[in-house]
């Protein structure tokens, strides 16, 4: 089926699903995040107020996300939509322009402290960049859909926070009768965070220095480095559609053994092929998996935001010593 035609369907099956009558659950905020991650902050804000679709699932890439018929339903219905913004979610204009969408989009980045997005930077400085050496049609095309700012906000504490309060606001806009429930929920949320975060610095200290520089599929990670200390390459940019050069992959390489790398991650959400080639390249043991733009499910390591943070900075404390 053409795009056009999938679209056109999409917004059929919306209208149609509006048309059927009352809502069933009209006494619950119908809410819609993109991703798993906001899904785990709107639940703990939200609790029984809220019913809660998530777009993109748990370990599914919101990169490369395609959405289906019934995500457009969930849209047409919604009384409040949130997403990460930051160019994120590729498929989201298209999602709420087909599905008639009315309620509000909620960028949940904003207010936070913003990192650049380092290809971004690459691409304008002028010092040499063959660690980012790839086709210029397909860096145009990475660049136009993810922005002068690394999307990844949630990787720090801080940042959640942030995001958290943003959720608790637009839940009260759109539910006045439900917004003290909405900012006490916020507010015990926001004390496990401020916990987790004092917990994720005192993993981290327990790693020398020397020993802080770490390998991922796709560079997800930079703001768990800028407010943790830790320094971390990719061969990927910040989308896993970017695809790494050969000259890239080897200027990568030099760099893992020029730094001493401690550690390399594959991650829930990215094909292991590029870093298990490197790992052969480099004698590096393949320390675990990483959770970046997902959840596990609810049987994995990582099923909640805290859990996933917990499990990330303490795999990499774990590979970087050796354990």
């Amino acid at each position: 089926m053409s795009k056009s035609r999938k679209l056109a369907a999409m917004a059929g099956i919306a209208t149609a699903a509006l048309l059927a009558g009352p809502q069933a659950h009209a006494q619950e905020l119908q809410v819609v995040s993109t991703v798993s991650i906001i899904s785990d902050f709107a639940r703990n804000v939200g609790g029984e107020r809220i019913k809660l679709t998530t777009l993109v699932p748990p370990n599914g890439d919101t990169h490369s996300y395609e959405p289906k018929p019934t995500d457009a339903v969930a849209m047409g219905q919604a009384d409040v939509v949130l997403a990460n913004g930051l160019h994120l979610e590729g498929f989201l204009d298209r999602l709420v322009q087909a599905s008639g969408a009315k309620a509000p989009v909620i960028a949940l980045t904003q207010g936070v402290e913003l990192l650049r997005n380092t290809e971004e930077d690459h691409e304008h400085a002028d010092h040499d960049h063959d660690d980012h050496d790839h086709d210029h049609a397909d860096e145009h095309a990475h660049h136009h859909h993810h922005g002068e700012y690394d999307p990844h906000a949630w990787q720090s504490v801080a940042n959640a926070q942030v995001y958290v309060n943003n959720i608790a606001q637009a839940f009260c806009a759109a539910d006045a009768g439900g917004c003290p429930s909405y900012q006490a929920n916020a507010k015990s949320y926001d004390e496990k965070l401020q916990a987790l975060d004092a917990e994720l610095k005192a993993m981290v200290t327990q790693i020398p220095a020397s020993q802080r520089t770490i390998i991922t599929s796709h560079d997800a990670f930079g703001y768990l480095g800028h407010e943790y200390g830790l320094q971390f390459l990719a061969p990927q940019g910040v989308s896993t559609g970017s695809d790494a050069s050969a000259a890239g992959v080897a200027s990568l390489i030099q760099q893992i053994k020029d730094q001493q790398a401690s550690a390399i991650f594959i991650e829930n959400i990215s094909n292991p092929r590029l870093v298990q080639q490197i790992a052969q390249e480099t004698g590096m043991k393949i320390g675990g998996e990483l959770y970046s733009d997902a959840l596990s499910t609810a049987d994995g390591p990582a099923s909640t935001y805290i859990d996933m943070m917990r499990h990330n900075v303490s795999t990499i404390r774990d590979a970087a010593l050796g354990r």
